[in-house]
């Protein structure tokens, strides 16, 4: 027991009596370990009045990880004023970090330097690694929202967040002109090739397309193409969340005028440049493209995926574009979809070959209309914790005791949403 412990026990309790009833205990043992764990073992609270999440194994907290984290606490945090302010405390974090570096993907507790020191591009003490991704400003809006539309607080959405999100707007705007306006460039040197940027840091040549350029993955990994259509459905999603916001907050018309506007240039995109006609699928959305003909047709294990686009609210799980999609990534034919003796699903260029990764499975049971899926996904996830009760980054998918990092809180955050799903509880 931590000093949190003692907040989640209620809902722990009440999920685990529901799974004893639906005569899964398997699942009971591995809920009561899997949901507490982002805020008994990464959770810190600072003496500034926010709070620092790392995201496991790696002493920093990331944009991305940290909000994925905390989500499928959110229907507690409506009832419970102690978890309130903790998620509160963490939000308020991203008004300091985001100005400190907004191409950031991943900080310190405090300007200490800690992390990739060597890396040709800019650089701050507060920052820990400076991939940057759409995706890890996108779930800055999203956790921001998601936390004032379920317990109604928005104090933290003060002058301090407005100038986060313009920020934000400030990027994204620059970045749908790479090449001709924008300063970022990255280089690491003596690594493998995903993490470093070609052409002197500068990545490969792009055209005009409406969307977001992106360097980076949400996997750390860099972009192929670097108009990454997982991340560009999820800002513009967030797009119309900070509309919102920009209305009923800040009551500022011209901001939300602002992201809504972008919002439209970015999905305009993904229509014109984002959709590759399959000869056996049909119409799906392609992972990566350079708008310049060149199309990557994979998924990769890591949220925004393009299997997580219904998860994400950027379209329904009957769409016929995203019925099709999801049957080529969860195939085969998708270079990063395994099969083994005890799993089956998609793995990540990230990790070894072979390995499929427990979050792209719960995303998999999240986004399925299918009740017997998501039991063969539950049933698969039991199988595979070799006898930790916990979710790991990536696992072989013929031996499950063959698995990467075995503290991962954002793994173990999302297969809590799937058992609070299934369970029948709110997420």
């Amino acid at each position: 027991m931590n000093e949190f412990s003692h907040i989640l026990k209620d809902q722990v309790d009440k999920v685990c009596a529901r799974l004893h009833e639906m005569k899964r205990d398997d699942l009971a043992l591995m809920f009561a370990r899997c949901y507490p764990n982002t805020l008994e073992t990464t959770t810190k609270l600072l003496d500034d009045g926010s709070a620092f999440v790392i995201t496991g194994d790696i002493h920093a907290m990331w944009l991305r990880d940290s909000a994925a984290q905390v989500h499928h606490y959110l229907p507690v945090a409506a009832q419970n004023e102690e978890l309130a302010d903790i998620i509160e405390k963490m939000i308020r974090r991203y008004s300091i970090y985001v100005p400190k570096d907004p191409y950031a993907n991943a900080f310190n507790e405090k300007d200490n330097d800690f992390g990739h020191k060597d890396d040709i591009t800019f650089r701050s003490p507060w920052v820990w690694e400076r991939k940057y991704e759409v995706d890890s400003l996108c779930s800055v809006i999203f956790i921001a929202y998601k936390f004032w539309k379920k317990t109604g607080r928005c104090a933290y959405l003060d002058e301090d967040f407005k100038k986060v999100l313009l920020i934000i707007l400030d990027v994204w705007e620059t970045e749908l002109h790479h090449a001709e306006k924008s300063s970022y460039t990255f280089e690491r040197m003596n690594c493998r090739q995903s993490d470093t940027m070609t052409r002197g840091g500068h990545g490969e040549p792009v055209c005009y397309t409406g969307m977001t350029w992106s360097a980076f993955r949400p996997s750390d990994d860099a972009c192929v193409y670097n108009y990454l259509i997982p991340s560009q459905m999820y800002a513009v999603v967030v797009l119309g969340y900070l509309s919102e916001i920009a209305e009923e907050i800040y009551k500022d018309k011209a901001l939300a005028a602002r992201a809504e506007a972008l919002a439209a240039t970015i999905n305009e995109g993904i229509k014109k440049y984002g959709i590759y006609e399959h000869p056996k699928y049909g119409k799906i959305y392609a992972y990566e493209t350079d708008g310049l003909g060149n199309y990557n047709l994979m998924d990769d294990a890591n949220v925004p995926s393009l299997l997580s686009a219904p998860y994400l609210g950027y379209c329904d799980a009957s769409d016929p574009i995203y019925v099709n999609t999801r049957k080529f990534i969860l195939s085969e034919d998708n270079p990063y979809y395994f099969t083994g003796k005890v799993l089956r699903g998609i793995g990540s260029p990230h990790t070894d070959k072979g390995y499929v990764w427990p979050i792209s499975l719960s995303l998999q049971g999240l986004t399925s209309q299918d009740d017997k899926e998501i039991e063969n996904i539950l049933d698969m996830l039991v199988a595979s914790h070799a006898g930790t009760y916990y979710m790991h980054e990536s696992i072989d998918a013929d031996n499950e005791y063959n698995f990467s990092r075995s503290w991962f809180a954002w793994a173990n955050s999302i297969f809590s949403e799937l058992v609070l799903k299934y369970a029948g509880f709110e997420i």
